[in-house]
């Protein structure tokens, strides 16, 4: 490992509202570097992170990657968790034709030729959550709440699922929507209003968008009037194993999340995931989650298509990216498409009283990603496909005509 090291960015805020659940994904990054450096490295060189932190700051997000690119001439960059954060820096990986890998559910509505999704796309996880939530086993929901924090994905993934619900033939009045800034902290009123709602004699659910530190006032409300998971059970998309930790669980039994992996999956991929991440972090307590074992496939797949091409060059790795395949840590073969999304299982997971989740509902095989959702009119119509003759993320006709 004589030549130059090849560098990768991990692009994660370590302080700010996004600290509670970024940290872990910049120390996945660094355990993934730490052990394809003890087999050997990367085509026979050490591989390095350069490890920045935009401060949960979407504006320094841009700035950060800029710098990872041109500056320090990463060959690819691990990171962003909100799509704020993401959007922010969309334009700079595209200008400089960088390689981003982007490991968090989001809203979908994109497939950009220089992002890589490793996390849900809406109907691996919004629309699967709502299906379970309406089924017998879920409660048979009638009246819902959406909640989020005021961005992005929140308003995309909401936007989805009220017309997702009206499709299923849910009245508009039964669905209430709200929106908070982020860190958020008096839940009072929202709670309360969100009570009142479930009054009115029809069986309510909770679908929360609630992202970062506003999660644990939120919960904390929830018991304090006295709402219980089995009144109005809450499917939460950005709480798993590490926000827990830092919450009094009591008050969350029974509510739920929806994600691709939980810690509690019962696969020996997992047991080894487990291990090499407590092992490398030196502490027994440290929990896995969904983001984490999205970071993980990303980084496999990255060495993989780099070592497939024999180089680091970005056009060359994307390339190889195509038809990529990990056994992952959720027990399932998960393949990249074309669309630079992977397909995933979905699991429904309740909270126990140790911070885990007790997984009450999974798909059999894994559920390819729509980049672009058939709930939504303008995107129903778009295509994305890296591949010819599209060779697009949003296209209604392939940019070569149709194949001859």
């Amino acid at each position: 490992m004589a030549a130059d090291p090849i560098k990768i960015g991990v692009l994660h805020s370590l302080s700010g509202t996004m600290a509670i659940s970024e940290t872990t994904l910049k120390d996945t990054v660094l355990m993934m570097v730490d052990d394809i450096n003890k087999k050997g490295g990367l085509l026979g060189r050490k591989v390095e992170a350069v490890v920045v932190d935009p401060a949960s700051n979407w504006p320094l997000f841009a700035e950060k990657a800029r710098e990872l690119l041109q500056k320090e001439k990463v060959a690819a960059v691990f990171g962003c968790w909100t799509s704020v954060s993401r959007k922010s820096v969309l334009p700079v990986f595209e200008e400089l034709n960088g390689m981003l890998f982007y490991p968090v559910q989001y809203e979908g509505e994109e497939s950009s030729r220089n992002v890589f999704y490793t996390g849900a796309a809406p109907n691996q996880q919004a629309i699967p959550a709502v299906d379970y939530l309406m089924g017998k086993d879920g409660g048979e929901a009638k009246r819902w709440v959406l909640a989020g924090t005021d961005y992005v994905y929140p308003r995309t993934t909401n936007k989805i699922l009220e017309a997702y619900l009206i499709s299923k033939g849910v009245p508009k009045d039964d669905i209430m929507i709200n929106y908070t800034p982020f860190g958020h902290a008096d839940w009072q009123t929202i709670v309360a209003d969100i009570k009142k709602f479930a009054s009115a004699g029809k069986k309510t659910a909770v679908v929360s968008t609630i992202n970062g530190d506003a999660n644990v006032p939120f919960y904390k409300e929830l018991a304090n009037q006295g709402i219980k998971a089995t009144d109005i059970p809450v499917v939460a998309f950005s709480v798993g194993e590490e926000e827990l930790a830092g919450i009094d669980t009591k008050n969350l039994v029974g509510h739920l999340a929806a994600w691709n992996y939980f810690q509690s999956v019962d696969s020996a991929e997992n047991d080894a995931f487990i291990k090499q991440w407590k092992t490398f972090i030196k502490n027994d307590k440290r929990v896995t989650n969904d983001p984490m074992e999205a970071t993980y496939i990303g980084f496999k797949m990255w060495t993989q298509a780099v070592a497939q091409a024999g180089t680091t060059d970005v056009d060359a790795v994307r390339q190889a990216m195509y038809g990529q395949k990990v056994r992952s840590p959720s027990g399932y073969d998960i393949a990249m498409n074309t669309n630079h999304h992977l397909s995933k299982p979905v699991m429904i997971g309740e909270i126990q009283a140790n911070g885990q989740f007790q997984i009450v509902n999974q798909t059999k095989a894994a559920i390819k990603a729509d980049a672009w959702s058939p709930f939504i009119p303008e995107s129903a119509k778009l295509t994305a496909d890296w591949t010819f003759p599209w060779v697009c993320g949003n296209c209604a006709e392939p940019k070569y005509g149709k194949l001859k």
